[in-house]
């Protein structure tokens, strides 16, 4: 009796566990842009739309690639699947005066925002760089990758689509 009641709880536990790690959602964390305007980084789980959080850096060149190649089909994504990215720069306060000449070199048009002391990374359980997360329009978290492989954003897609395949 001792062993199935054991068995029940260790049940519960992995079912609530799952359960739990299923309706992850953006934390209640407060950064600025490139602007300096304040973003609480909740308020992008709550917009209704797809949400792509891509955690980059200016020094590592696979996070540059990969927000290079979503750049090249994002205005396409935005109209096709009313999505929207949020590109967190994770360089500190040494070198965030280079975030904005890159940004704006390249043309992106997401949001950016600055994460100089690495506090939503660590809230993110983020270990390196490029990190991305998906995020669906009730704003949990769907997918995540670290890394990243000439093609990645492709596979993204498909993820993307099949969201729009379960509403």
């Amino acid at each position: 009796m001792k062993k199935l009641f054991v068995l029940a709880v260790l049940s519960f536990v992995v079912v609530t566990t799952m359960a739990q790690k299923e309706k992850q959602t953006m934390p209640n964390m407060v950064l600025k842009d490139m602007q300096g305007k304040v973003k609480n980084m909740q308020d992008y789980s709550k917009s209704g739309k797809i949400t792509i959080i891509s955690f980059w850096a200016t020094w590592c060149s696979p996070c540059k690639k990969e927000l290079n190649n979503i750049n090249d089909v994002y205005d396409d994504w935005k109209n096709k699947y009313n999505l929207e990215l949020v590109a967190v720069c994770t360089d500190n306060a040494r070198n965030t005066p280079k975030v904005k000449p890159y940004v704006d070199g390249q043309g992106w048009s997401y949001d950016v925002i600055m994460d100089v002391n690495q506090d939503f990374q660590r809230a993110m359980n983020i270990v390196q760089i490029p990190h991305t997360f998906l995020l669906d329009q009730n704003g949990n978290i769907v997918y995540q990758h670290s890394g990243y492989v000439e093609g990645d954003e492709f596979a993204l897609e498909e993820k993307i689509k099949s969201l729009l395949m379960q509403k």
